[in-house]
């Protein structure tokens, strides 16, 4: 004999069994495919490589610094290269700081501060790395003449200064 429970649960599952399975699911591609575009855009065009030819050999190179060469021995100006190169000469000017004067007798010198160490320079030292000769040392200010080169490759001169720097106390 059959049970009433066997039974209740047969025809539970074949009333699952009826009807359409996935129904939302189909609905949905149903509703995906009709707004889908039918028609595909072609690709753009390839556009055909034209090669460059470099004819610049004969002019400096932009990405090396230029060699400083004697110019014209007409008794321009340019600077001494045979000459020794000092300590300060280099570092860029713009990395030198001026810390201070000192006065020794009739001798006045600045302080200049290089990498966390300090030199003593005075009136007709040379430092930066154009060629800049000091020229005057005030109590606030040393004052240069740079010999720098153009773009033509002449010599030209150029006044720069050092101002004094202060720097807080740190603790």
């Amino acid at each position: 004999m059959i049970r009433p429970t066997a039974i209740f649960a047969l025809c539970m599952t074949l009333l699952g069994c009826s009807g359409e399975r996935f129904q939302d699911l189909q609905e949905f591609m149903r509703e995906a495919e009709a707004n889908m575009p039918r028609k595909i855009e072609p690709l753009p065009e390839v556009k055909t490589y034209a090669p460059f030819e470099y004819a610049a050999f004969d002019q400096p190179d932009p990405f090396r610094p230029r060699k400083l060469t004697p110019t014209k021995s007409d008794g321009g100006m340019q600077p001494d290269l045979n000459r020794r190169k000092e300590v300060l000469e280099s570092y860029p000017l713009e990395s030198l700081k001026m810390v201070g004067t000192l006065q020794q007798n009739k001798d006045i010198y600045a302080l200049i501060k290089a990498d966390n160490t300090v030199y003593r320079v005075r009136k007709g030292n040379y430092m930066g790395q154009n060629f800049g000769q000091i020229t005057d040392i005030g109590d606030a200010e040393i004052k240069l003449k740079e010999i720098v080169q153009d773009a033509a490759g002449d010599w030209t001169e150029r006044v720069s200064s050092l101002q004094l720097t202060e720097e807080a106390d740190k603790k």
